[in-house]
């Protein structure tokens, strides 16, 4: 039996693609207020910290209500949260059509669409429930595969909006989640196999542990970067380049499909060098570009660096959930939600701190400088956190994960030269 055979004859695939499709429609869903951001800026005559505030709120709320809907999934199932998080998806876009007329009202739009992205926390555990070891990662990969609805939303939403206007593009915004929730309760099924619950008390513990955090901080750079640069481009676009904002929302298709596209390759190169290694490049290759893309070179050149830029962003992804497993293998629940809500709070920080300085400059270009000194920054911690892991984790785990000491690299490159 070839691997194809054995993955479609193991576990549930309509569940797998149940799964696929609440994550695909819940990310475009999340990340709506991105490209519909020049029609809101026009809209309400919002300044630049405004504008990227609407657009950071729905990152900030997903990384809220993950662990919540999270909870929620381990306690009725993950169909059945599966159902509640795409009904209570329909609410923020039903008031967004019928009854947006004020600034807080779009605010208070964005906290609710913070369910939408939520649903990573069930779409992803309902589908691996039913896999073995061996095909998980196939199995996520596909589930995974949802963070494509980003696509959807920067190619659909400004054309619906300079159409329709922005109110009711997000009423439009409903119906393929309406599809899917009747989808998904047709063919989604919860796994037969037994499964720990999961307390309060478990997650606080593995909060006390200095990994977690590093981990956090580390997707919230590669995940935040990638969300956030979808919600931001748009605007980026439009405000810095003077795109008209059907345009400005079509770039920002072409520069994030390779985020998406390359996330499986970045976690198939991570097994083959280590996640390590693969980090450790995308941090400062990330940063290079972002300090180049920081000159605002001519509309085509930047729309290059920031492809490479944000193909690096979602390689970097897949590095850091190859690096998890080699730390907390048997902890991998735990640890996959308290990880994934810091990747949308980092989400929530690039657009509000880009338009902050924006209003204080002038221009986004000192913005991109600014988180190119941070993924810099980023490298070099992780450096130095080669050196601790070299010591702390087991040598299986150290080779999986490629990791390396760089001070006895230098030491021995020091040596060599004396001798």
């Amino acid at each position: 039996m070839t691997g194809r055979e054995g993955f479609l004859k193991t576990g549930h695939f309509p569940t797998l693609l149940a799964a696929l499709l609440y994550f695909d429609v819940s990310f475009m869903v999340w990340v709506v207020l991105g490209p519909l951001a020049p029609f809101l800026r026009e809209a309400f005559g919002l300044s630049a910290t405004e504008q990227g505030l609407v657009v950071a709120v729905p990152l900030l709320a997903g990384s809220l209500f993950r662990p919540v809907l999270g909870f929620v999934g381990d306690r009725v199932g993950g169909r059945r949260a599966g159902l509640i998080g795409l009904a209570l998806t329909l609410v923020p876009l039903v008031i967004g059509w019928q009854f947006a007329h004020a600034l807080w009202h779009v605010l208070a739009i964005g906290v609710l669409l913070g369910i939408a992205g939520a649903s990573f926390a069930v779409a992803l555990p309902l589908a691996s429930a039913w896999y073995p070891p061996e095909y998980q990662g196939l199995a996520m990969g596909i589930a995974g595969a949802g963070n494509s609805g980003s696509l959807l939303a920067t190619l659909a939403a400004p054309r619906l909006a300079e159409r329709f206007g922005w109110t009711t593009t997000i009423g439009l915004m409903a119906l393929p989640v309406v599809m899917v929730l009747a989808a998904f309760a047709v063919m989604a099924k919860d796994s037969p196999s037994p499964r720990a619950r999961l307390t309060w008390r478990d997650y606080l513990s593995v909060l006390k542990e200095p990994d977690t955090i590093w981990f956090s901080l580390l997707y919230s750079l590669t995940f935040g970067g990638f969300v956030g640069f979808t919600s931001f481009l748009t605007t980026f676009f439009h405000e810095q380049y003077r795109l008209p904002r059907v345009s400005a929302g079509d770039i920002t298709t072409v520069v994030i499909v390779s985020g998406s596209l390359l996330r499986p390759v970045g976690g198939w190169l991570s097994d083959r060098i280590g996640g390590y290694r693969l980090l450790l490049v995308v941090l400062a290759a990330v940063g290079g570009c972002l300090l180049f893309a920081s000159t605002l070179p001519r509309l085509s050149i930047v729309i290059a660096t920031l492809f490479v830029a944000v193909g690096l962003l979602g390689m970097g992804n897949g590095a850091v959930f190859q690096l998890v497993p080699q730390r907390f293998s048997g902890r991998m629940g735990l640890i996959t939600g308290v990880v994934g809500a810091a990747g949308g709070l980092g989400g929530f920080f690039l657009p509000t701190i880009m338009g902050v300085v924006k209003d204080a400059t002038g221009s986004y270009g000192e913005g991109l400088g600014l988180f190119a000194a941070l993924f810099g920054v980023g490298a070099i911690v992780l450096l130095e956190l080669g050196t601790r892991w070299t010591i702390r984790w087991k040598t299986h785990a150290l080779k999986q994960a490629g990791i390396f000491c760089y001070r006895e690299r230098v030491r021995g490159l020091l040596g060599d030269e004396a001798a």
